[in-house]
């Protein structure tokens, strides 16, 4: 199978939220055979929950859609390095592979934080490939931060 990126729709789904006024992290899941299975842009302000991240949401439509609390062998694309409670729920997930744009020094739950995937306790560790349009996501989050100060 040819790799193809899927973080472009990661990054209209981020910029959707930054329409919205919410932080601009968008997420796309996809299935074993590499079909688009959800997508979410963060929502926490609309949903009054700070659990509403784009990863949770995603993962969260594509268990209902799947019919199953496990996507072994689904890859996320997320604008964003993954936080620690997001990083957690992949794992619990059983995610195959995880591809972010922009780390997180600040909050991040992956390369850096927590590095959820490194504990022995993490159920699962998913294949993560950082960097994807990193300077497009982080230009994008900059940006919002920005226009807020």
């Amino acid at each position: 199978m040819v790799f193809k990126s899927h973080m472009e729709q990661a990054l209209s789904e981020a910029r959707a939220a930054a329409d919205r006024g919410e932080v601009p992290v968008g997420a796309v899941l996809i299935d074993p055979q590499g079909q688009v299975v959800a997508t979410a842009g963060n929502r926490t302000r609309e949903h009054c929950d700070p659990t509403a991240h784009a990863e949770i949401l995603t993962i969260r439509e594509a268990c209902t859609a799947v019919g199953s609390e496990r996507l072994a062998g689904y890859d996320l694309y997320v604008t964003l390095e993954p936080c620690a409670m997001c990083a957690a729920a992949i794992a619990a997930a059983r995610i195959e592979r995880v591809y972010y744009g922009a780390s997180d020094p600040k909050s991040g739950g992956v390369a850096h934080g927590a590095r959820v995937f490194s504990h022995p306790q993490a159920h699962h560790t998913p294949e993560v490939y950082d960097g994807i349009a990193e300077h497009e996501a982080e230009r994008m989050l900059k940006d919002f931060f920005a226009a807020k100060r």
